[in-house]
């Protein structure tokens, strides 16, 4: 835990009870994309900026070819412009191509039955690209869900991804306690977009009633081994999740469009600040509304210390995924880690 650093000050005022209690309630509300928002026409890096330590982009998206293209028309009526269409290699290609080290693949089921090819795709994109790590998904409850599971870990991914927004859930589902042991067993980590935004009515269910800091609180007070990842910060709950980096030690967040001063929110910059050693660097690439490194050029236009820098945008994601670590990174990114 990052015990050592002082908390947000927004959350001086809020008592810590250890129960989950304390933590701030926001009221349901329309929600980021109650209507689409536009595109960005920004400009866009044709490589990572120079003088950065090893970057691991730990939140790519990778589908499918049909799929992608029924995401893309998702977007399209309730999301975003999507500027980057293309298929799951050239996803990699383009990345790697830019500088980017390593790339953390996410997929996800929508409905039951399709995990195993979905598993089955990433696989055999990790198989072509050694600088690929490869996250499974599994439907929660469908039929045979941790053979699934188990199986797609045997074959080497590293971690599962979730998506309550899509999948119509909340992390405290009953469904969800198995798939939860089972990352403990297999020792990998669960990437699940719990954060209550970007909420849309293009989604079955909302999000604002299925999502809320207090629930991953208690998920992890009930199992203390799994370790779990938020993606986008958390949004739009940073306080009540800057409490939680403090309570659990296996909590991760990532910074995937939280930062690019995108969506009409404050941008939580004190987190960065206050844990760099528990937030991954992540795009959303290639589902963007604007330039593939926005959100990076912002983070080093922050000028975190070095050690910092290294540990948020590659340091911690290759250690908690199980990458490889370059030569130049230092021990002390490694400390920072932790």
């Amino acid at each position: 835990m990052s015990g050592t650093r002082s908390p947000l000050p927004c959350l001086a005022s809020i008592a810590a009870s250890g129960d989950g209690s304390d933590l701030p309630r926001l009221p349901t509300g329309p929600g980021f994309l109650a209507q689409p928002l536009p595109a960005l026409d920004d400009r866009e890096g044709s490589r990572i900026p120079a003088g950065l330590p090893p970057v691991v982009d730990a939140h790519v998206h990778v589908f499918p070819h049909r799929l992608s293209q029924a995401i893309w028309r998702w977007f399209d009526q309730y999301g975003w412009p999507i500027r980057y269409r293309l298929g799951a290699p050239e996803v990699v290609e383009y990345l790697l191509e830019r500088g980017v080290e390593r790339v953390v693949a996410l997929t996800y089921a929508h409905k039951p039955g399709i995990a195993r090819s979905l598993n089955d795709f990433v696989v055999e994109l990790c198989r072509a690209e050694p600088r690929v790590l490869g996250c499974a998904t599994v439907f929660p409850g469908e039929s045979g869900a941790i053979e699934i599971l188990g199986d797609a870990f045997a074959a080497g991914l590293v971690g599962v991804k979730l998506h309550c927004h899509v999948q119509g859930m909340s992390v405290t589902d009953d469904c969800f306690g198995p798939i939860y042991e089972c990352c403990v067993r297999h020792d990998r980590p669960a990437v699940i977009h719990a954060g209550r935004e970007p909420k849309s009515p293009g989604y079955k269910t909302d999000p604002h009633a299925l999502c809320s800091v207090d629930r991953v609180d208690q998920v992890l007070r009930e199992h203390p081994r799994l370790r779990l990842v938020v993606p986008h910060l958390g949004a739009d709950e940073f306080d009540g999740y800057a409490r939680l980096l403090e309570r659990h030690a296996g909590l991760w967040l990532d910074t995937t469009m939280a930062v690019a001063g995108y969506f009409p929110t404050q941008v939580p910059w004190e987190l960065l600040d206050a844990f760099p050693g528990r937030i991954l660097y992540g795009s959303d690439f290639p589902n963007l509304p604007f330039a593939w490194d926005r959100e990076l050029t912002r983070i080093v236009e922050r000028r975190l210390s070095a050690d910092s820098l290294q540990a948020l945008l590659g340091a911690t994601a290759l250690r908690l995924f199980g990458g490889s670590m370059p030569p130049c990174v230092s021990a002390a990114a490694r400390s920072a880690a932790d």
